[in-house]
């Protein structure tokens, strides 16, 4: 499930756009309206049903807020934003409608946790790899596979995304990571009718994604939101 199933990520990838935003040159403080808006005919709203006006784009994330995502991707345009997203690394294909601000395309949970690793790691990726090297009894290394590395981001631009996502834990979706009681960043991630449940994050040394739900897309029930689901096992 971890590595070759294929799940809707919803809000969770709303980092990468975001990521792209601010390469693009969009600033954390800038100030978007959270109101109903008529996207020729697509017309999102927010989980709790309500708009909050102005709004930045930090706390446009913390609380993810589904309006001004989508007027971020229209704004930056999908020339933008789907180059970005192949350096972070996710194979899925990514259509260019407007709904994929708000994650609605299918990737695997190794795949985006991966993504993630470029925050924290001055926007550089690292390829996951499920064995480090091979030694024999005497500890000579008989086989070693060495980190695969790619530039996602400029450091400055992936400074900013951890900014970002700590604002996530102090203010948003993902309070309750505070708990922990050190430094933490992440991502909440919800599906429509609650199948999938989903909280990516890191501090300063890893990185970890969880991923909740049913193998048929099902709903895990009323309120089952990331936050509830993925979070306390991230935790």
């Amino acid at each position: 499930r971890a590595t070759q199933a294929l799940r809707q990520t919803r809000t969770a990838f709303k980092p990468l756009l975001y990521a792209a935003a601010l390469d693009y040159g969009l600033d954390p403080e800038q100030m978007i309206e959270d109101e109903p808006t008529d996207f020729d005919g697509y017309t999102p709203g927010n989980y709790d049903g309500e708009f909050k006006g102005e709004i930045s784009l930090r706390d446009a994330l913390a609380l993810s807020r589904n309006v001004p995502a989508v007027k971020v991707l229209e704004e930056i345009g999908f020339d933008v934003l789907i180059p970005i997203v192949t350096r972070f690394g996710i194979t899925s294909v990514i259509q260019p409608y407007l709904p994929i601000a708000l994650g609605a395309t299918d990737i695997s949970l190794i795949e985006l946790t991966s993504a993630y690793s470029a925050f924290p790691n001055a926007g550089v990726r690292v390829v996951p790899r499920l064995i480090n090297r091979v030694t024999d009894y005497d500890g000579d290394i008989l086989e070693e596979n060495f980190p695969e590395l790619g530039d996602v981001l400029p450091a400055p631009t992936a400074g900013k995304m951890v900014d970002l996502l700590e604002e996530v834990v102090l203010t948003g979706t993902a309070t309750s990571a505070q708990s922990l009681g050190r430094p933490v960043a992440g991502k909440t991630g919800t599906t429509n009718d609650f199948t999938d449940g989903w909280f990516l994050g890191f501090t300063p040394s890893l990185t970890a994604g969880v991923w909740v739900g049913f193998d048929q897309k099902v709903t895990m029930g009323r309120a089952e939101t990331g936050g509830r689901t993925a979070l306390p096992i991230w935790i």
